[in-house]
């Protein structure tokens, strides 16, 4: 008798939308920032901007155009990864959109997210057929990863063939123009396309490690008033140093399990696929992970980075590095068949997800 092989779940198409309009550092300058009592800070405008690239390495980042939503560039980046994958949409089983804050218009700061953007963007792509399930997930900023881990689940139990899941999020607009967190953030789309393959031996989506922390790290990342007492309505705001603290300590955890959990070394990861949320402390957290491993010298190009002109995204982040990656645009940096990729993302919630993925 023999063996039957395996279902296994496969990105055999990805796409990505980045926003052609580049916002610099510069662009902050003349901003008044506040903080959190209400005070003005009265720090120069140039010095706040150049700490903040020596604290995060961003230079600059793409926001969308005021008339495009955010439902619009996970449109567009579901085209691509379906023009990439050379499949029929009109089979795809399920459509996962990942998202914090829906279709938040320019403008205005109240999310919109009736109907769902899942169901928006079904009907966008002209996609008919009743059988594609249409849904969205907010999980913060690892909900690209966590969906993609949903469709796994889809796919290797024969509920599903092809799904797509999509991270997308216009971030910026959520952003308190008095905080000078509102630097970080970015907007953009990512997608990929998964698909059922049999094989004898593990391929694409391999096993994960998910957790959630809210008895004492709830409120890391929340909704709340600006920090100028006369502006009205609410913004993303987040504890910078306690999150980074939070990241620093579980991140590293996380991705030693998963590394476990799935019988492979450090050694064995070709990439390390990590949110783009400050480049600063994801160059700390991977220096953590080998640090659990014993390895003092840490090899900075397992961890190809895109925040520098990019920015943070926030679900975005991961996906559009994929499709970079794997489209050869990002130089110096590479991913061939058989290679193990880890990916990894930490957010609101708080959440923290790794899934290792090896290259068909």
């Amino acid at each position: 008798m023999f063996a039957q092989p395996s279902i296994y779940a496969v990105i055999t198409g990805s796409g990505s939308y980045i926003p052609p309009v580049v916002v610099k550092n510069e662009a902050f300058e003349s901003s008044v920032f506040m903080n959190e009592d209400g005070s003005k800070i009265e720090t120069p405008g140039p010095e706040i901007t150049r700490k903040f690239e020596q604290i995060t390495d961003i230079v600059e980042r793409r926001v969308a155009p005021p008339e495009v939503l955010t439902s619009d560039m996970a449109t567009f980046a579901a085209k691509e990864a379906i023009a990439d994958a050379g499949i029929d949409p009109e089979t795809i089983d399920y459509i996962i959109v990942a998202h914090n804050l829906g279709d938040m218009k320019q403008g205005s700061l109240y999310p919109d997210i009736l109907p769902t953007l899942s169901s928006r963007v079904k009907k966008k792509l002209g996609i008919k057929s009743h059988k594609a399930v249409a849904y969205d997930i907010t999980f913060g900023c690892p909900g690209w990863t966590q969906a993609m881990i949903q469709a796994n689940y889809y796919i290797k139990s024969g509920d599903a063939k092809t799904v797509l899941v999509i991270g997308a999020d216009t971030i910026s607009r959520s952003s308190d123009p008095h905080d000078r967190d509102r630097m970080i953030f970015s907007d953009g789309a990512g997608a990929t396309i998964l698909q059922a393959r049999e094989s004898d031996t593990p391929v694409g989506m391999l096993k994960h490690v998910v957790r959630t922390d809210t008895e004492d790290y709830l409120d890391l990342l929340q909704m709340g008033p600006s920090y100028n007492p006369e502006q009205d309505g609410i913004y993303l705001k987040m504890l910078g140093r306690k999150l980074y603290n939070y990241a620093l300590t579980y991140v590293p955890l996380v991705a030693q399990e998963c590394l476990v959990k799935n019988s492979l070394q450090l050694s064995d990861v070709k990439k390390v696929l990590i949110h783009q949320a400050n480049a600063k402390m994801d160059e700390a957290i991977l220096k953590r992970i080998f640090r659990l491993y014993g390895e003092k010298n840490v090899d900075l190009q397992v961890m190809p980075m895109t925040i520098r002109t990019l920015g943070n995204s926030s679900v975005a982040t991961v996906p559009t590095l994929y499709d970079l990656l794997v489209k050869g645009k990002l130089e110096g940096h590479s991913a061939a068949s058989g290679d193990h990729l880890m990916m990894t993302s930490v957010g609101a919630g708080m959440n923290i997800n790794a899934f290792m993925y090896r290259m068909p």
